[in-house]
């Protein structure tokens, strides 16, 4: 009868195949992470506000990913499981207004290295229990010593309220241990609606106020020009007075 026990150069090799199965997810994490920061930094810089107000990011832990595993039946297989399982990187992007969200996809898109996946726009298409907000699957270079290899991430992105009420709902829903009263549920749809209407409100109000500042820059503008006029007559009149 063939041995079931497991040799020391097998744990080793094993233990191996995890780490880097795993330190790849991380380093494709920082990769990412470093990116956004660096989109950050540079609307701090030249613009004066960032489209990004806050940034978390996570690896699945073990107990979290082989409970999806179980769950969607993937084979016990780390090649099956890194392509299978898309999200066990993950990084969520909080923006102030919905438009930012689709202008911070598409500065990744923009980017030839990163190779978007797949668009799950739960915006335009809430999901059946009010949840708002854009998924995306990409592929993410990470350099190793000997090869790039490609890694999936998911970036959630979603604006302030939308974060708010993911948030409320995820802790009710852990709270009744995934069987949330139907008042309970239908609250929570209507609180989605109403996060929506102020996401528009709020939006409606920042295109405003930005109409209002261009407008005040314009002023300016003129009130420069009516100086700059000025100068030169004067300048003028003084070249006159030294050619006479």
């Amino acid at each position: 009868m063939a041995s079931a026990s497991i040799t020391r150069k097998q744990v080793t090799e094993l233990r191996e195949e995890l780490t880097r199965f795993s330190m790849a997810y991380k380093f494709a994490l920082d990769e990412i992470t470093t990116r956004v920061n660096i989109l950050q930094e540079e609307f701090r810089l030249t613009h004066e506000n960032s489209p990004i107000e806050h940034v978390s990011a996570r690896v699945k832990s073990p107990e979290s990913l082989f409970k999806k595993v179980y769950r969607q039946g993937v084979p016990l297989n780390l090649q099956q499981i890194r392509e299978r399982i898309r999200d066990i990187a993950g990084i969520r992007l909080v923006c102030s207004f919905v438009s930012d969200i689709y202008r911070v996809m598409e500065m990744f898109a923009r980017q030839s290295d990163i190779e978007i996946v797949e668009v799950k726009d739960y915006i335009k298409n809430p999901k059946p229990n009010g949840y708002q907000s854009l998924h995306i699957i990409m592929k993410v270079p990470v350099f190793m010593s000997a090869h790039t290899e490609k890694v999936y991430v998911e970036m959630q992105i979603r604006t302030i309220a939308m974060d708010f009420w993911a948030s409320l709902e995820h802790k009710i829903y852990y709270k009744y241990n995934k069987q949330i009263p139907e008042a309970l549920t239908n609250e929570l749809h209507e609180a989605a609606i109403a996060a929506a209407h102020l996401d528009k409100k709020m939006e409606r109000l920042n295109n405003e106020v930005n109409v209002l500042k261009a407008h005040d820059g314009e002023d300016d503008l003129l009130v420069g020009r009516e100086d700059l006029g000025q100068v030169m007559v004067e300048l003028m009149e003084n070249i006159g007075m030294y050619t006479k």
